[in-house]
């Protein structure tokens, strides 16, 4: 009886585990199904069917004037920004990672408090100056206006990522290296960086998901379509096409396509990654 029981009670909370991913499948895929289908309708057909109706006929027009606009330098220009940003993150989180890690010098623990404390800080209390900063420079409405801060604010988060999971690196490694006469540089390059491999992928994904979604400063640092990213080219089309939803979810399905693959791609070196530091051993 008690086995038959215990059995019971876990194939009934399997049964609800089952039932929540269910509901939770639906509440995640549903409204970007609707996105796609509604984006495949024509503008008459939007207005006068029902919203969750099949498209009677697939429509690419919305998809075809879009393509035809400046997408295409949005899309660009997102890859740029986001691509050295990414490529700056990495390198330089790394580092810092592997200086609260592994290297005794003064302050540290307190610099790394900062470090922490500094994810806290909003966005939005810092606009004004980086604007003025940005302005005063000469990088206003240019690619380089974003990458600043789109690094700046990146690097608290990741180099807190990498310092909990270079700490699990074995510090038997780090003195073998240092019989051979190796010094700290060339132990972060050899030995640290190529083994924080898995942590890496997660700062890199972690990071490109967060930027290429990121809108405030791309609004605030640039004004001109040539240096605008996508997410401005969700809020630009939608003055555009402010009466034709299709088009505008035909925009969004466009902006969303490559951050799903990549996601879809690296979302299990993501959780990994941010686990990184919770376990010993």
């Amino acid at each position: 009886m008690a086995a038959s029981t215990i059995r019971e009670t876990a194939l009934a909370k399997r049964g609800v585990s089952y039932v929540l991913a269910l509901v939770w499948l639906a509440v995640t895929t549903l409204p970007f199904l609707f996105v796609i289908v509604t984006s495949f309708k024509s503008q008459e057909e939007s207005f006068s069917g029902s919203v969750w109706a099949l498209p009677q006929r697939i429509d690419l027009s919305q998809y075809a004037s879009i393509l035809q606009g400046p997408f295409f330098t949005y899309l660009r220009n997102s890859l740029w920004v986001v691509g050295v940003s990414v490529l700056l993150i990495v390198v330089l989180s790394s580092m810092a990672a592997y200086a609260f890690a592994r290297l005794d010098f003064p302050f540290g623990k307190t610099l790394f408090g900062l470090v922490v404390a500094a994810m806290v800080v909003p966005i939005h209390a810092t606009l004004v100056p980086i604007y003025l900063l940005i302005r005063n420079i000469g990088l206003y409405d240019t690619a380089f206006a974003l990458i600043g801060p789109y690094v700046a604010f990146s690097l608290p988060i990741s180099i807190f990522i990498l310092t909990e999971f270079m700490r699990q690196i074995p510090r038997e490694l780090e003195e073998a290296a240092c019989l051979d006469g190796c010094g700290p540089l060339k132990i972060f390059w050899r030995i640290y960086f190529p083994l924080s491999t898995p942590g890496l992928a997660t700062v890199a994904i972690y990071n490109a998901v967060a930027l290429w979604n990121e809108f405030i400063f791309a609004y605030v640092l640039t004004s001109t379509p040539g240096h605008r990213t996508l997410p401005l080219a969700i809020w630009d089309f939608q003055g555009q096409y402010s009466s034709n939803v299709p088009a505008m979810l035909a925009v969004v399905t466009l902006t969303s396509l490559p951050l799903i693959a990549v996601y879809a791609f690296g979302q299990e070196r993501v959780i990994k990654g941010m686990m990184a530091g919770s376990l010993k051993g």
